[in-house]
């Protein structure tokens, strides 16, 4: 099994979630977090004052899958959270050595499984 990890922009959400719906996935879990990378932030201007904005609002996409699986849904991901400007986001694959649905007992491939 994989975990796909993807940190996109906010407003790609839904466009990435259809994609990923296209290439049969059924589960995930979508957290709001904050961060920075190459971008660093940027500034404004709040009552005339200026100030850095360093975290920037971003969503975190997680995927459990199996292992033949995490090409086309990592490709799924790239293609439709692509805008070609800074920020658009990284998408990290690791193993997971483990999952248990907690329900039944059933474990590996079948704990993710849509039954």
């Amino acid at each position: 099994m994989k975990k796909i990890e993807a940190i996109i922009k906010p407003f790609k959400l839904e466009e990435v979630k259809e994609a990923l719906a296209e290439v049969g996935v059924q589960g995930m879990t979508v957290t709001e977090v904050k961060g920075f990378g190459r971008q660093k932030g940027h500034t404004e201007i709040y009552r005339g004052s200026e100030y850095t904005v360093d975290f920037l609002p971003k969503v975190k996409i997680e995927i459990i899958i199996a292992d033949e699986e995490a090409a086309s849904v990592a490709e799924a991901v790239v293609k439709s959270a692509n805008t070609g400007k800074i920020g658009d986001g990284k998408v990290f694959i690791s193993p997971v050595e483990e999952a248990i649905r907690i329900r039944t007992g059933e474990t590996g491939d079948d704990a993710v499984a849509v039954n």
